[in-house]
C-alpha cells in the first residue's frame, strides 16, 4: 500500500468551508493484504438482563434478616422483669379467682349445715310436740308436781339451747301468721280480737313456725 491510503485525501483548493477529511483506518498484514476493519464486539445481550434482575433479586431478600433484634444488656434485663411482671399479675389474677370461688364455696357450706341444723331440729321438735302438749297441760290443771315438774322444766331448758320458743297467752292480739282460730266469740267491749284460750301453744325456731299456736279469739261484734 502506498502513503496515500494512510495520509487520506487530499484538501480540494479554493474551499472556503472546512475541509473534507478521510481516514483510513484499515490495517496492512505482513502479507500484503487488505485488511477488513475491525468491527466493535457485540455487547452481552445477556448482562443488561442480568443487571435488570439483579435490584429484583436483592429485593426479594428481606433487608432485616441479617439484622439482630434481641435486647441486650440493660435491655435484656428490663424485657425479664417485665416478662416476669406480666407472669405475676397473671398468677395474682389467678389467686384472687380461686380464692373468691372458694369464700363462696365457704359461705354456702355454711349456709347449709345451719339449714340442716335447723330442718333437724324441727324434725325432732315435731316429733315431741305430742309430749310438749300432755306436759302443758299437766301444769295448766295442776297435776305436774315433783320430779316430773323439774324434767319438764329441763325439757324447756333444752329447748330453748336449739332457739325453740314457746309462744301464744291469753290476752295476745290474734295474728294469723301466729294463731291458728279454733272459737271465735265476740264481745260489745272489746275494741280488737284477741286470745282469750289458748288449746295447744305454738313454737317456732327463730322466724320459723313450725306449729302456729291454736287458739280461741273473741273480738268486738
Amino acid at each position: 500500500m502506498t502513503d496515500e491510503h494512510q495520509q487520506g485525501t487530499p484538501e480540494p483548493e479554493g474551499s472556503g468551508e472546512h475541509p473534507f477529511q478521510f481516514t483510513d483506518k484499515r490495517k496492512v498484514n505482513a502479507s500484503g493484504d487488505q485488511a477488513q476493519p475491525v468491527e466493535p464486539a457485540p455487547a452481552d445481550e445477556t448482562a443488561e438482563p442480568e443487571a435488570a434482575e439483579a435490584p429484583a433479586q436483592d429485593a426479594s431478600v428481606d433487608p432485616l434478616a441479617g439484622l439482630d433484634f434481641e435486647p441486650s444488656g440493660d435491655a435484656a434485663e428490663t424485657s425479664a422483669v417485665l416478662k416476669a411482671q406480666a407472669q405475676a399479675a397473671e398468677h395474682l389474677d389467678a389467686l384472687q379467682r380461686e380464692r373468691a370461688s372458694f369464700t363462696n364455696y365457704r359461705n354456702r357450706a355454711l349456709r347449709d349445715q345451719d339449714a340442716a341444723r335447723d330442718r333437724g331440729v324441727q324434725d325432732v321438735l315435731a316429733a315431741l310436740l305430742p309430749v310438749l302438749d300432755d306436759v302443758e297441760r299437766a301444769k295448766q290443771h295442776g297435776e305436774l308436781s315433783g320430779p316430773m315438774a323439774a324434767i319438764a322444766e329441763k325439757l324447756d331448758q333444752s329447748l330453748q339451747k336449739f332457739g325453740v320458743e314457746r309462744f301464744g297467752k291469753v290476752g295476745e292480739e290474734f295474728d294469723p301468721n301466729l294463731h291458728e282460730a279454733l272459737m271465735h266469740s265476740t264481745d260489745a267491749d272489746a275494741t280488737a280480737a284477741t286470745v282469750n284460750l289458748v288449746v295447744e301453744p305454738g313454737y317456732k325456731i327463730g322466724d320459723k313456725v313450725v306449729r302456729a299456736a291454736r287458739v280461741g279469739v273473741v273480738g268486738p261484734e
